[in-house]
């Protein structure tokens, strides 16, 4: 069964050699994944599901409910975020190069007069990734201290519907470039829970207890990273890079 069919709810299901199942709600739109043990029965992960279609149906209201950004165009007037700070997006043009900065409460892009509201998305793209590959060394450090264990590779990600992830065999993180946006300790928060998870797979109690040791805020932290304005998101493509 890689798909159940609860009322108008559609749940894709994984197997995976685990002990316990999980169920989770993605957004931005609210699809629905459920993690079970290989050993599962059909009827066990039905009930399962079934069991769980109210919280479903709250998170799936909570994700419908969050302030979400309208289409970007890329033209001057519309807002954007750098670490959680608003500013007035002032496009100018110039034929000498590309570029993007911050004047006077201004998120300054410079781009040539032809181009296309995908040209000015790539560009202001790669200056956000540019702002997270700044930011992330002293993050980095900072929490492999903190967890006492290490990552072999970091990597950044136009993700839709994960703030970050973890290959846990290779030791391999993947960051969402997204959080160039969102205020500097929602960074601090992503980065703690990858590194968790190379000591604990799962979103169990011995996973909390761990985050409750190495970020005790991390509940306050998660629930302001989701409470935060969210990107207009239906056309982004996961777009691998390497930090």
């Amino acid at each position: 069964m890689n798909e159940l069919q609860i009322g108008n709810i559609s749940i894709a299901v994984a197997k995976k050699n685990i002990k316990n199942m999980y169920i989770r709600v993605l957004p931005p739109d609210g699809k629905v994944q459920i993690t079970a043990p290989s050993s599962a029965g059909d009827d066990a992960i039905r009930m399962f599901a079934v069991s769980r279609i109210a919280w479903i149906k709250k998170q799936r209201e909570s994700f419908e409910a969050q302030a979400r950004q309208t289409k970007r165009q890329y033209v001057t007037g519309e807002s954007y975020y750098v670490w959680g700070r608003r500013y007035r997006l002032d496009v100018q043009y110039s034929n000498v190069r590309n570029s993007v900065y911050i004047a006077g409460g201004r998120l300054i892009l410079q781009v040539r007069p032809e181009s296309t509201p995908e040209q000015r998305e790539r560009v202001l793209n790669d200056w956000y990734r540019e702002q997270l590959k700044c930011k992330l060394p002293e993050v980095i450090q900072k929490c492999h201290k903190n967890v006492g264990i290490q990552a072999s590779e970091w990597k950044i990600k136009n993700m839709r519907t994960k703030w970050g992830s973890c290959n846990i065999d290779k030791k391999r993180i993947w960051l969402n470039l997204q959080l160039a946006k969102k205020t500097p300790e929602c960074l601090d928060y992503v980065v703690t829970h990858e590194l968790v998870h190379l000591l604990e797979r799962s979103h169990n109690e011995r996973f909390q207890k761990y985050m409750d040791t190495f970020y005790p805020d991390w509940r306050v932290v998660k629930e302001t990273l989701n409470q935060q304005m969210l990107d207009y998101m239906s056309e982004y493509a996961d777009i691998d890079k390497e930090i």
